[in-house]
C-alpha cells in the first residue's frame, strides 16, 4: 500500500476523482482516482438523477479539500485510473460513502 497527501481537484461522479497528488521531494503529479472497492450510481443511463446527486455529495466534502490516499496498485487500472481509498480528516470517504447508502461495496 502506498499513501500519499493529495489535493482534491476534480469529482466527476461519485467513485472517480482527479487530484494532484504530493509524490515528495516537490513533485507533485495530476492523477485520476477510481475509489477502491466501491461502486455508485453512473451519470448516464437509467441512474443518471441518483448519479448527479452523488456526485454532488462528494463535491461537497472533498473538492479543493487536502485529503490522504491509499494506493493499492502502483499502476493504473484499464481506465488509466489507480484505485485509491481516500481520507478526509480520518474519515475513510469510501467506507462512508457506503455507510450512507450512496455506494455499494464492489470488488472487481
Amino acid at each position: 500500500m502506498y499513501q500519499y497527501k493529495a489535493k482534491i481537484i476534480d469529482v466527476y461522479d461519485g467513485d472517480t476523482v482527479t487530484a494532484v497528488v504530493d509524490l515528495g521531494f516537490l513533485h507533485f503529479q495530476e492523477m485520476k482516482l477510481r475509489l477502491y472497492g466501491i461502486n455508485t450510481p453512473e451519470l448516464k443511463g437509467e441512474d443518471r438523477d441518483r448519479g448527479l446527486v452523488v456526485r454532488d455529495i462528494l463535491r461537497n466534502l472533498i473538492l479543493d479539500k487536502e485529503v490522504m490516499i491509499h494506493s493499492y496498485k502502483d499502476k493504473q487500472g484499464k481506465y488509466g485510473r489507480y484505485l485509491a481509498t481516500i481520507f478526509l480528516d480520518g474519515l475513510n470517504i469510501n467506507n462512508w460513502l457506503v455507510d450512507e447508502g450512496h455506494a455499494v461495496v464492489y470488488m472487481p
